[in-house]
């Protein structure tokens, strides 16, 4: 068990020992609350008697992190949309609410757990037991296209035309409100928010960002946009969507709060295309795939407006 030790400064008179702990970014409350009512905090060697104590200079705060808990990549039978398989790769067209690999709360209901399933043996070993065959993923309410490595050889192969910025994804995205150009791009950079860990920000030393973006339609109150990134940065589009005032419609981590102007729909971004050349034949490789119904609904829904 990790222990971290933090000592109130002359600066941190007055702050509530939850928020200074969480004030770090390494922690959110929520998970601070969870290590006080697991009795693994300490206020100069005693368990404190609620997390709104105020802090006085040199009081020492101690914290107890239990390793995480182990998960396994179990098979499980499930659909999974195959649109091409070889004995190198298979591309997939990822439903909505699925998630890519094992994490806390989803330890058999991932696209790794299906793959186990379906392909079993015949998965690159390169990601470890949690994420066998995964080159790149998707979000869980982002459908589209991803390849799925079935070797080692080609898990390599596909990672570095992925680094290289030699295979391209593309996508489809739903907008608030009405970009004045046609095109353009957005360069900004993306890191970690430092007030919630689970989310990506703008960031002045952030990794460098590009997305390059077209209209395809404009709608009453949104504009629906080809988009196609120059790197692949954790929630990227979604990230400089917001940052240029134009939020994807249905996002409910960066969208607006109240819900924004296009109510009821589910996060209106796909991946709609994707290529790449092929790890064995080196032939250039292209797949697309239309949105899911419940995308195509919204847009029928905002063009009869």
């Amino acid at each position: 068990m990790e222990k971290i030790l933090k000592i109130a400064q002359k600066g941190d008179e007055g702050i509530r020992l939850d928020a200074f702990l969480s004030a770090s970014g390494e922690w959110s409350r929520s998970r601070i609350a969870k290590l006080f009512e697991q009795g693994l905090l300490r206020l100069n060697g005693e368990i404190p008697q609620k997390l709104g104590l105020r802090l006085k200079e040199g009081d020492r705060l101690e914290l107890r992190i239990p390793p995480p808990e182990p998960l396994s990549a179990v098979k499980t039978q499930m659909e999974i949309p195959i649109l091409y398989e070889d004995q190198d790769l298979a591309v997939i067209n990822k439903p909505r609410g699925l998630v890519v690999h094992p994490a806390p709360g989803h330890g058999a209901d991932t696209l790794v757990n299906g793959l186990l399933y379906a392909m079993e043996g015949e998965l690159s070993g390169i990601g470890g037991e949690l994420r066998p065959g995964i080159v790149h993923r998707l979000d869980k309410d982002t459908t589209g296209l991803l390849v799925v490595a079935k070797s080692d050889r080609a898990h390599i192969a596909l990672s570095a035309q992925i680094k290289a910025r030699q295979a391209a994804r593309e996508d489809l995205a739903l907008v608030e409100g009405n970009l004045r150009a046609d095109e353009g791009s957005v360069e900004a950079p993306i890191g970690r928010s430092p007030r919630d860990r689970k989310k990506m920000a703008v960031l002045p030393g952030g990794r460098w960002a590009k997305t390059n973006y077209r209209v395809l339609e404009r709608y009453k109150a949104a504009c629906l946009l080809w988009l196609k990134l120059e790197t692949g940065r954790t929630h990227q589009i979604r990230v400089h969507m917001k940052e240029i005032g134009h939020p994807v419609c249905g996002d409910v981590i960066y969208g607006p709060q109240a819900g924004g102007r296009i109510k009821n729909c589910p996060l209106m971004l796909h991946a709609a295309a994707l290529s790449f050349a092929h790890p064995a034949s080196g032939d250039t490789m292209r797949f697309e795939a239309e949105p899911p119904e419940d995308f195509q609904s919204v847009l029928e829904r905002l063009t009869s407006l």
